[in-house]
């Protein structure tokens, strides 16, 4: 997979989402103490049971492990046939694995074989992850890839920039390595800027070169880019 289109659960959205080329989609359903998030969940749940091409995987960012709101988000997720799940403020393998226990009651519940959904773990956004990014080998059958994300990293540090020697740099080589280590893909983070084209390609071109696997992708119009980009051979070191 080359494309992840983060969307909110809504119908015209998931039916633009369907043309746009990308590989999965992954519904956001928001903060987890919003009052909506019981309508996003239902939402979210009746889109990823509507029929799709064959091959796009769909996903949920389901609440985080010690929020409240989580077993709900597994119950409807699951049974509604998620392929995945990505998981927030993941700090290694423990956090893998307390999951996996919990998607498994959610399958034996619904009645779905065991080890179908699988984990993306949204692994850089807390300054505790950063160390755990070596402990996510032989955690879980289930676990496909480490997602880049330092937004909240910035906002637990109070930055309000980052340089080229700045957190999320060092955020980013660790969760190289750290999904090298573990022996799965690295997803790299958004880019923000809908309007900066160019911005985008070369960003997509330097993820590819360093590693990277994949992109998660805010809007349809960046799907093209990323596809191509990441289609493409990583160049000779």
């Amino acid at each position: 997979m080359r494309s992840f289109l983060l969307i909110a659960p809504r119908e015209e959205a998931f039916s633009a989402a369907l043309a746009s080329g990308a590989d999965a989609l992954a519904f956001d359903l928001g903060d987890s103490a919003d009052p909506a998030r019981e309508s996003m969940r239902r939402r979210a749940a009746a889109l990823i049971a509507h029929p799709r091409p064959p091959g796009l995987r769909v996903y949920a960012l389901i609440a985080p492990l010690a929020g409240a709101a989580i077993d709900a988000d597994l119950a409807a997720i699951v049974a509604a046939g998620a392929d995945g799940v990505f998981l927030p403020q993941a700090c290694g393998g423990a956090s893998v694995q307390h999951l996996s226990a919990k998607l498994a009651v959610a399958e034996a519940e619904c009645g779905r074989a065991d080890g179908a959904t699988r984990i993306i773990a949204l692994a850089t956004q807390t300054p505790a992850a950063l160390f755990a990014l070596s402990r996510y080998g032989g955690a879980s059958s289930r676990l496909e890839a480490l997602a880049f994300d330092t937004e909240p990293l910035r906002r637990a540090l109070g930055a309000t920039s980052d340089g080229a020697a700045g957190p999320s740099a060092i955020a980013r080589s660790l969760l190289l390595l750290g999904a090298a280590a573990a022996g799965v893909a690295a997803i790299d983070a958004p880019f923000a800027d809908l309007a900066d084209a160019a911005g985008l390609a070369a960003e997509c071109r330097a993820a590819r070169r360093d590693g990277f696997a994949a992109k998660l992708a805010l809007d349809l119009t960046q799907i093209p880019p990323i596809n191509q980009t990441f289609a493409e051979a990583a160049p000779a070191l």
